[in-house]
């Protein structure tokens, strides 16, 4: 789902990048608001920050300790994806293992689709990995799918895992299954 959230963050400027009378224009703290965001990546509260959509405020700065760098409180409103139990979405096939397939959706990298939870659909192996349903319907690499949300998860740091959502996906459903040929216009971030 996507959200439109008010957050709230201190800015550091650093010294380097005050002028001669030791100011600081807007756009040095616009551009480090979004190097952090784009640092920060997501949170477990508001999920995946996608754009910063408005400047609410920007407050006085405040020289921290001796380094001369400044701190500036900004308020501003930014778009996130958090996907939630339940969401119908969709998904690009990027693995397929003979006990499920693994899908993008959007900035989520780890949406698992198990292969019980693909009734009517059986495992084709060979050079590339298929999966077949009785109505000769196929999932493979590159395929669109539209899925069901069983659960999400929010992954602080696990191994190369880092600030990541994984997602339970499920084909049990109407109108559920594999909708398109390869060549997604999936939202690649």
């Amino acid at each position: 789902m996507f959200c439109e959230v008010e957050l709230f963050r201190d800015v550091a400027v650093i010294a380097e990048n005050l002028n001669r009378n030791g100011l600081v224009s807007q756009r040095s703290i616009v551009t480090r608001l979004l190097e952090d965001m784009l640092n920060e990546k997501a949170s477990k509260d508001h999920g995946y920050f996608l754009a910063v959509t408005s400047l609410k405020n920007i407050g006085k700065g405040e020289v921290v300790d001796e380094s001369g760098d400044v701190f500036f409180p900004v308020v501003f409103n930014c778009r996130t994806f958090l996907p939630y139990t339940g969401e119908i979405l969709q998904g690009v096939v990027s693995h397929i293992f003979r006990h499920g397939v693994f899908m993008r959706c959007g900035p989520i990298k780890y949406a698992f689709l198990s292969a019980r939870k693909m009734p009517n659909y059986h495992f084709v192996a060979g050079e590339n990995p298929i999966f077949l349903s009785n109505e000769l319907a196929k999932i493979e690499i590159d395929i669109v799918v539209r899925f069901v949300v069983l659960g999400v998860r929010w992954i602080e740091k696990r191994g190369r895992i880092k600030k990541e959502f994984v997602m339970l996906a499920s084909l049990v459903g109407d109108s559920l299954g594999p909708i398109s040929l390869s060549g997604s216009d999936e939202l690649d971030l």
